[in-house]
């Protein structure tokens, strides 16, 4: 029978034994989840197969293992009193199994959606939040019936497994859209038309399974490559009427889900001001690492409160903020392939610098390997410290 999403009574850490959380994927957000719900006094579990997963490194228990195997899941279960997710790509039908024998947050349901860029933006209409025209594209006559001239030029998606810009090509034309499905392998995809974007920005909501909901201010983010490169929070860093909406649609968004635990829903905010919702993530986010620096509560520590039933009390940002995302490319000599050590020392000798590595053994190009949050009296002050680093570590101003 399938578990609720959370405990009936709050899971507290136990004074004798142990009370032990598990986390399905290795990477840093798991590290990250390990760390707070270890500095709660809880144990932590985590299934992920690679042996040096960021996460498995310093959790109480790493079952090392895919994430379908029928035995891993049952050790996960044997060991722990409920169950999160680091990872939406992690399989959904693993959080089901899982749901059989204990608290499961989010619910497979849940994260089913965020995996699929059609059933997303399905959900989006049905909560009634705005997002880019958009076409489903499964076969070759759905691709005919298309109306070109309201929806290109446009992105074509792949409907599962992109993230961090994978999976997407710009087309412009009918011509361009039928040679990019092809060289998708005619997978499902999903067509958005491109809207002329002013800005990018996101919400971190966390939500309990009575349905309370707390969030996190709204968070300017910065692109490059499709991956984020810098978030800034502080008051007007958008308008009020921006945050007012890009707010009650996250908790919509979440409230139409059912769901339980910390979700980030994604938005652009377009040259008229208007605002579209682009993706959910449904865990805690990049551009919610700022938290752990900037915040009476991170959107880790939500994550625990979330998944063992503790009271969500909503977060209060204590300082203008702005976080760098740290990309392996900075361990390369410019134009080359000779690795060295970016210069931490004259980071940390910046006023306000908090320097996140997530104890990655192996530095890639636009892998992500830590970030670095400053936080600071006044946005300007906070500014000009993270455009010093910026060009200590060769990051591009912004």
């Amino acid at each position: 029978m399938m578990m609720t999403n959370t405990p009936r009574q709050p899971l507290l850490p136990a004074s004798q034994g142990e009370t032990t959380l598990g986390v399905l994927g290795g990477g840093q957000l798991g590290r990250m989840f390990v760390h707070a719900a270890q500095q709660m006094g809880y144990f932590t579990a985590v299934l992920d197969p690679d042996p040096t997963s960021p996460a498995g490194r310093v959790s109480h228990h790493h079952i090392q293992t895919d994430y379908l195997d029928p035995q891993g899941l049952a050790e996960l279960s044997r060991l722990c009193s409920a169950v999160t997710t680091e990872f939406e790509n992690v399989p959904a039908q693993a959080l089901a199994t899982l749901a059989e024998q204990l608290p499961v947050a989010p619910a497979a349901s849940a994260v089913s959606i965020a995996q699929d860029r059609a059933r997303e933006k399905a959900h989006f209409v049905r909560c009634g939040v705005p997002c880019a025209p958009y076409a489903v594209i499964e076969t070759e006559a759905q691709l005919a019936a298309l109306d070109d001239a309201a929806l290109l030029p446009g992105i074509l998606k792949t409907a599962r497994m992109g993230y961090d810009g994978k999976g997407q090509v710009r087309v412009k034309t009918r011509a361009e859209l039928a040679a990019a499905w092809q060289g998708l392998k005619q997978v499902p995809c999903v067509l958005e038309k491109m809207l002329p974007l002013a800005a990018e920005c996101s919400v971190i909501v966390a939500r309990d399974a009575a349905g309370q909901q707390v969030n996190f201010p709204v968070q300017r983010n910065l692109h490059r490559d499709g991956i984020l490169a810098v978030t800034e929070v502080f008051e007007g860093n958008v308008s009020a009427a921006v945050a007012a909406q890009a707010v009650a649609a996250a908790r919509s968004v979440a409230q139409g889900l059912d769901y339980v635990g910390v979700l980030c829903v994604e938005f652009f905010v377009l040259q008229d001001g208007s605002l579209v919702v682009n993706e959910i993530a449904p865990r805690p986010h990049n551009s919610g690492h700022y938290t752990i620096d900037a915040c009476d509560l991170s959107q880790f520590d939500l994550q625990v409160r979330a998944m063992v039933g503790l009271p969500l009390v909503q977060p209060r940002l204590h300082s203008p903020t702005i976080m760098l995302n740290l990309l392996g490319d900075l361990w390369f000599e410019p134009g080359g392939d000779q690795q060295r050590t970016p210069a931490w020392d004259r980071i940390l000798a910046l006023p306000g610098a908090h320097l996140h590595l997530y104890g990655k053994l192996d530095a890639k190009r636009g892998r992500k390997m830590g970030h670095l949050n400053f936080t600071g009296p006044s946005p300007e002050a906070v500014r000009e410290q993270a455009l010093q680093a910026a060009a200590i570590l060769g990051i591009a101003p912004f």
